[in-house]
């Protein structure tokens, strides 16, 4: 693996700090999506809670990186999370690795 193409982010300075557990781990490779995550919880719906969680971030970084309101980067992040859920182009495999 050639080290100088994989662009990985830092441990966030808590996680860094206190220790935590890597849930998931997601990179763009050829324009599409690639991810490594475990199921972390018991409970599927808390799954909800981390990708709102997760939205809201992004939606932070548009407002500070962009001319996008926080309000319209959610807006335009839910509109199109809905539209992808009954139309996944996802033809990919989900397997554990515990």
């Amino acid at each position: 693996m050639d080290k100088d193409n994989l662009h990985e982010l830092p441990v966030p300075p808590d996680a860094q700090e206190a220790g935590g557990h890597e849930v998931l781990r997601a990179f763009v490779v050829d324009g599409g999506l690639s991810v490594s995550l475990q199921r972390a919880f018991d409970e599927a719906q808390t799954w909800g809670v981390l990708l709102v969680d997760l939205a809201r971030h992004v939606a932070r970084i548009y407002e500070e990186e962009t001319d996008m309101s926080f309000e319209d980067a959610m807006r335009e992040i839910r509109a199109m999370f809905e539209a992808e859920w009954d139309r996944s182009n996802d033809s990919g495999q989900s397997e554990p690795i515990n």
